[in-house]
């Protein structure tokens, strides 16, 4: 597989690190077959192979190809909808527990990239959540009460504190924002890279290969373009292509693009991740350790917010919304120039949340996928959930409230 560095649609991580291309050989049988080498896929192969289990994952094209290469670099717990949206959506109780699933998996993260030498230029500095107006810094201060109150912490700046986090004027607009002090930055290619180096170092088989059909019987049969292979189980990360594979899925896991932007290095100006809502759909950058300002968002200005687009081209439309964010609200950088453009597939569900289940008329075979851009904290957790239900045949009743029966995603 050629990566032309110099591509435009080409993210910024794997622009500035080389892509990992699995080389095994495809063996007839494993014990486990993961179908996915993104974020979920690798993570599972990670723990299946450290705990033993004869693992083998599949893979298109590159490690990190689709939404984990192409994602702003965050790795920060909570969920795509707001607490206060969270509890409204499932009772306090279950949004609490759903919550804590998201933190404990921020904090696995940055365990296992400790415990393995993973160098992925993983920091931990927090993140700011913008206010734009009053209502908006009175919603910061409403979800970051309850969040204290359920002992998840965050504290609400005014705009002087704010201002004081960041190193360059704030425009007119910002009055505020809400700061998540353990949320953490890193280089998404170098993340998941090491994580598949480390998988291999355990005895997984990673292999470059298109799934075409999976065929369940006493042992399933998973054809692909480098053959067969029998499993006797099976663990489906797809995200926005899980429908392929997954049929019941069809409408609730939508296919959505992002699209992103990456400034030539300047000085350091953003020492913490930070978001706003600029557009409806929000808007999310960082400036990473070689001073780029990683940016994306402006969903909300594409025809029917790209949903349903799997494309991973970048369209002028977006971008250009996008090149005005930091401008408008940080006057002084209006004289940033554009590296490059990029887009990746995300998927997006009705209720926002993820969906995690059993394959149905499938005994053997297990998915996730939905993760509506926040998939990072979910993917060192989740993919334990699914480790798990590999090696003992039970899924957790910790995640049934996001089986695909919920009622959130009745449309």
């Amino acid at each position: 597989m050629h990566i032309d560095p110099n591509h435009d649609s080409l993210s910024y991580w794997h622009a500035t690190q080389e892509s990992m291309i699995p080389t095994d050989d495809l063996p007839a049988t494993a014990e486990v077959v993961v179908i996915g080498g993104g974020m979920l896929g690798v993570w599972t192969t990670y723990w299946l192979a450290k705990a033993g289990v004869s693992v083998v994952l599949l893979e298109k094209s590159a490690i990190g190809w689709g939404a984990t290469g192409r994602n702003g670099g965050f790795l920060t717990s909570g969920t795509a909808i707001g607490y206060p949206s969270l509890i409204e959506l499932l009772g306090r109780e279950r949004a609490r527990a759903l919550w804590e699933i998201t933190v404990h998996g921020e904090n696995l993260g940055h365990e296992v990239v400790s415990e393995e030498g993973i160098d992925c230029h993983l920091r931990r500095p927090g993140k700011l959540l913008l206010a734009l107006d009053e209502d908006q810094l009175a919603d910061r201060q409403h979800h970051c009460d309850l969040l204290n109150e359920d002992g998840f912490g965050g504290i609400v700046l005014d705009r002087a504190a704010t201002q004081e986090m960041i190193k360059t004027p704030l425009g007119a607009d910002i009055t505020g924002a809400f700061f998540h002090p353990t949320s953490g930055m890193l280089h998404s290619t170098r993340y998941l890279a090491g994580l598949a180096r480390t998988a291999v170092a355990y005895g997984a088989k990673l292999v470059r290969a298109e799934v075409t059909s999976v065929h369940h019987g006493k042992q399933t049969t998973i054809s692909t373009t480098a053959g067969a292979i029998e499993a006797e189980r099976v663990i489906i990360a797809l995200n926005a292509w899980t429908d392929t594979l997954v049929p019941e899925t069809r409408d609730v896991i939508v296919p959505t693009r992002g699209q992103i932007l990456a400034y030539e290095p300047t000085e350091t100006v953003f020492t913490t991740g930070l978001g706003a809502e600029v557009t409806p759909t929000g808007e999310y950058w960082q400036q990473t350790m070689d001073g780029s300002i990683v940016i994306g968002g402006c969903r909300a200005e594409a025809p029917g917010k790209d949903s349903g687009v799997i494309n991973m081209s970048p369209t002028d439309d977006v971008i250009s919304h996008i090149e005005r964010v930091i401008p408008r609200l940080f006057p002084k950088l209006a004289h940033l120039t554009v590296a490059r453009r990029w887009a990746g597939p995300m998927a997006f569900t009705p209720d926002y949340l993820p969906i995690v289940d059993m394959a149905q008329n499938a005994e053997s075979t297990w998915y996730a996928g939905g993760f509506c851009g926040d998939g990072m904290p979910f993917g060192p957790i989740i993919s334990r959930y699914l480790a798990e239900a590999a090696t003992t045949g039970k899924l957790s009743d910790d995640v049934s409230m996001l089986a695909v029966s919920r009622p959130s995603l009745a449309r």
